[in-house]
This record gives C-alpha cells, sequence and structure tokens, in this order.
C-alpha cells in the first residue's frame, strides 16, 4: 500500500485538510469534537506523517490530539512551506490547496529526512514560554508607549504615562512569575544556573532558549545553530561567490543571541579573543560578531547536553563545539 501524507492549514475556524498522492482535500472545524472526529479518521488512514504550519498557537489543538493518538507530526515554519510552493509553481493560494501542499511538503521532507518530529512541551515548560511570550508582549507595548509620549499632544500625555506605569507594573509582575516558574522547576533551574554562568549570558537570553529552544543540548552544533538562524549558507552561482549568509531560524532567540554577543566579545575572554582574531584577519564587524553568537550558542549548547558548568581555562574549539 502506498504511503499517505497528510497537510492540514490552519485557521482560527477550520482546518483544511489535504492528502497526499491524490490531491484529496476537505475541511473540519477547529473545535475539540470535530479534532477529534479528525484524529480518528486520519489514525484509521495510518499516514507516514502529518504536517501543520506554525500558526500562532492556533494548530495546538489539533497538532497535540494527533500526536497523542501515535501518529508522527510536525509544525513547520510557514516561509518553508510557501518557498518549496513556488518551487512546484503553485502561485495560487487558497486554503484547500495550501493543504495539499502542505502534504507534498510533509512527503519530500520526510524522503530527505529533514522533517523534525514534534515534541510535547510539558505543563513547566509550557507556562516558561508563555510567560515570554507576554514579558515580550509588554516591552514592546512599553516601547511604542514612550515613544509616544515624546511627541504626544499635551491633552493626551496624561493617559500615556498612565499607561507606561500600568505596563511597568504587569511586567515587574510577568518577571517575578518567571522567577517562580524557574524555582518551581529544578531540571530547567538547574539548566537556568549552567547557561547564567557564562560570561554575557545575563537572565534574560537563559530564559528565552530555556523557553524558546528547548532543542538546545539535544542537538549537533551545526543542528542548532540552523536551527537558531546562525549558519552561513552559501550564495555562489558558477563564477561568483557571493558572500555566505544567515536566514531565517527563530528570530527571536537570534535577538536575545544578538545582544548576549556584544556582551560576551567585551567580558567572556575566549569569546573576546576569537572576536579580536577575526578582526585582525580582516573580518567586518558584523561578520565577526555572527560568528561569536554562533560560537556562543555552539558552547552554550554543549553545556546543556552535557550538564557542565563553562570553563574558560578548556579549549573551547574542543571542549564545547564537537
Amino acid at each position: 500500500m502506498e504511503a499517505i501524507y497528510v497537510g492540514i492549514d490552519v485557521s482560527k475556524e477550520w482546518l483544511d485538510v489535504g492528502v497526499w498522492p491524490g490531491a484529496q482535500s476537505w475541511r473540519v472545524r477547529n473545535h475539540a469534537s470535530a479534532v477529534a472526529e479528525l484524529v480518528e479518521r486520519l489514525r484509521a488512514a495510518n499516514p507516514r506523517a502529518v504536517v501543520l504550519e506554525a500558526s500562532g498557537g492556533l494548530e495546538t489543538l489539533a497538532a497535540s490530539e494527533l500526536h497523542a493518538a501515535g501518529l508522527a507530526v510536525a509544525v513547520v515554519n510557514p516561509r518553508q512551506v510557501r518557498e518549496f510552493a513556488r518551487s512546484l509553481g503553485r502561485m495560487g493560494k487558497t486554503d484547500r490547496l495550501d493543504a495539499v501542499v502542505l502534504a507534498q511538503f510533509a512527503q519530500s521532507s520526510h524522503s530527505n529526512g529533514r522533517l523534525a518530529p514534534m515534541r510535547l512541551a510539558d505543563e513547566a515548560e509550557a507556562e516558561l514560554k508563555a510567560l515570554v511570550v507576554r514579558r515580550r508582549q509588554l516591552i514592546g507595548m512599553l516601547v511604542a508607549e514612550s515613544n509616544r509620549r515624546e511627541r504626544a499632544p499635551k491633552v493626551v500625555r496624561k493617559s500615556i504615562v498612565q499607561s507606561i506605569k500600568g505596563l511597568k507594573r504587569a511586567l515587574a509582575e510577568v518577571e517575578e512569575q518567571i522567577k517562580a516558574a524557574l524555582s518551581s522547576a529544578p531540571a530547567q533551574n538547574a539548566k537556568a544556573r549552567l547557561l547564567e554562568a557564562v560570561p554575557g549570558v545575563g537572565p534574560q537570553l537563559t530564559v528565552t532558549l530555556i523557553a524558546e529552544l528547548p532543542e538546545l543540548g539535544q542537538l549537533g552544533r551545526r543542528q542548532i545553530a540552523s536551527l537558531v538562524g546562525v549558519a552561513p549558507h552559501p550564495h555562489e552561482s558558477g563564477k561568483y561567490k557571493g558572500r555566505r549568509m544567515i536566514w531565517g531560524g527563530r528570530a527571536q532567540v537570534r535577538t536575545m543571541l544578538y545582544m548576549a554577543a556584544l556582551s560576551a566579545v567585551r567580558h567572556n575572554p575566549p569569546l573576546r579573543e576569537h572576536y579580536q582574531a577575526l578582526l585582525a584577519r580582516g573580518k567586518a564587524k558584523k561578520l565577526a560578531l555572527v560568528a561569536c553568537m554562533r560560537k556562543l550558542l555552539v558552547i552554550l549548547n554543549a553545556i546543556a547536553r552535557d550538564a557542565s558548568p563553562f570553563n574558560p581555562l578548556h579549549n573551547l574549539d574542543f571542549q564545547h563545539s564537537r
């Protein structure tokens, strides 16, 4: 019997389901009872893999129920699927067409060993991630209100100031909740202490890594760099040799890693030496900093993997990069 693959395009109200080969498609509601029926239908079909796009949490119900039923589920970056669709010449876009493209993407990625299976977060991990996301939202609102205050008419300035005070209080509460969530999870707390002991790594990067990069310590150095988006990709054609570039990956993790690298190249001796050596070889400052981001991530990945503390006296290329 020919293996089948399933793609599910997710919206707030609907799940559009596509099957490949065959290009069959149908629609069900994104509600618990309809999802339960979908799970039974797919379990009977026994697909090789089921793929959903990350949709801001709208995919969580279906993905978790399918995973719990023992099906191979992957939640993928929408950008990857869009590029795959363009490679097929699929320029049109409807929910049902997207579902079939997702099923084709599932077949291609699974056949080439590039489909990462879904990993369900435990309750403590999910709680910490929700708090980290909420902290980021509050900071965004606080920055926006602070910018408005600078050029606001006098008649609305008082309202903005009150809003800023309220946001600061809410931010302080969330940060206390993050501390409490870490303290109540021994494994996460132990990992946080190990990571934060690395010079240049502060509490914000630490909680971001734990909450939004649970794969830290479980992947090889090339895989973790690619997952975050700090692995250089070649840009070459014929005789043209372009500059290698980074792209994709987990933008929020990468942003925090960038801020940490700025500190690490000043306060972390091995990374400072690495940075200075790259500059001495004529590398641009931005390129050298990205290399330090990657090196720092590799070090943190090895520390999490081995549960071993950072030791600047060791040769980090050997100790932490293997």
